[in-house]
């Protein structure tokens, strides 16, 4: 079964470009709520779930017992970029838990800001795990290791008992066997399980809801979610999409993206999941996917709609910022 093509390239009146894809939006009960595409076909959702992947860091203690707040929670749900306040803030996590970089095993890499990149090569400065757009999430990791009593050490490799917890999150939200013929190895050095594009939808459905959790899985989940809404900035960072999705409607809209074109998402006051993966990989798609689907779910709200909407229409540009053509939803998705 081929994906329809979601989101069209123009330059001048011409489409260029075409991209083809899937979208699944399930309510809490398991109902579909719009289905384009094969979306029972195995995906890895990278980064999109680490609002999932945070939950034995509230489940486990290991926040309270550090003092964590939004701030915290929403940079241990985040692909940040490196920004300053992003690096310094997971120093701080860390050094709650008496540990500091060196014990971050997601590796290194310049920040994904431009900005904050030129700072640190003018300062004479080189990367290291703290600019990594992970490093808020494997601080978390530490963290529920250190609170846990569990040796940190190789926490990242399958089987460790921390990503044991990990594993039993993600079964138990998407209902999904998290097994070895489906794992790969994350870009930031964890396992990664390909499983049906709908149980994405499914799991952050339920996050949004508590639907079919304990009483303490869904606080944490509400606690998280809510996290990531209140702090959207430590989500991701400057000129992002998650940021400008979800400040479109502060505190109705989660938004987490993922590496190669997946987005993951809830409306907890609709109890929706959504998740999507653009085919080819490519995030300009996959941004303008997740945009026209939440302004279809809104529509109901005018003014949100229209900001969505405009987000689901980016300009392209040429080098001296004239609009030349832009990125477009297709009729499927509106």
């Amino acid at each position: 079964m081929a994906n329809p093509v979601l989101v069209e390239v123009t330059r001048g009146a011409v489409v260029e470009s075409a991209h083809r894809g899937a979208v699944i939006v399930f309510d809490a009960d398991g109902k579909p709520v719009l289905e384009i595409g094969d979306t029972a076909r195995p995906v890895f959702p990278r980064s999109a779930v680490k609002a999932i992947q945070a939950l034995p860091l509230v489940e486990s203690g290991a926040a309270d017992a550090y003092g964590f707040g939004d701030r915290e929670l929403a940079l241990a749900c985040a692909s940040h970029s490196g920004e300053s306040a992003h690096v310094e803030l997971a120093t701080a996590m860390l050094a709650k838990a008496g540990l500091d970089r060196t014990a971050l095993e997601c590796g290194a890499h310049w920040p994904s800001n431009h900005d904050a990149t030129i700072a640190l090569a003018r300062a004479g400065g080189f990367p290291n795990a703290l600019h990594n757009n992970c490093s808020g999430k494997h601080s978390g990791f530490l963290c529920t290791c250190i609170h846990s009593g569990i040796a940190h050490r190789g926490y990242v490799k399958a089987g460790h008992p921390l990503q044991e917890m990990v594993r039993e999150a993600m079964q138990s939200v998407t209902g999904a066997a998290h097994d070895v013929d489906h794992c790969g190895t994350d870009g930031c050095s964890i396992p990664t399980y390909a499983v049906p594009l709908k149980n994405f939808a499914l799991g952050f459905a339920r996050m949004a809801t508590g639907r079919g959790f304990s009483p303490e899985r869904a606080r944490a989940a509400k606690r998280l979610l809510s996290a990531c809404m209140a702090e959207p900035f430590l989500v991701a960072g400057t000129g992002r999409a998650d940021v400008a999705l979800m400040q479109a409607a502060p505190g109705r809209i989660f938004v987490k993206t993922g590496a190669e074109a997946v987005y993951c998402a809830a409306l907890p006051e609709l109890g929706l999941g959504i998740a999507l993966k653009c085919d080819d990989g490519a995030s300009r798609a996959s941004e303008v996917m997740i945009a026209a689907v939440l302004a279809k779910l809104l529509r109901s709200d005018e003014a949100v709609a229209a900001k969505l909407t405009e987000l689901a229409h980016a300009p392209v540009e040429s080098r001296v910022g004239a609009k030349v053509g832009s990125l477009r939803p297709t009729a499927a998705l509106n």
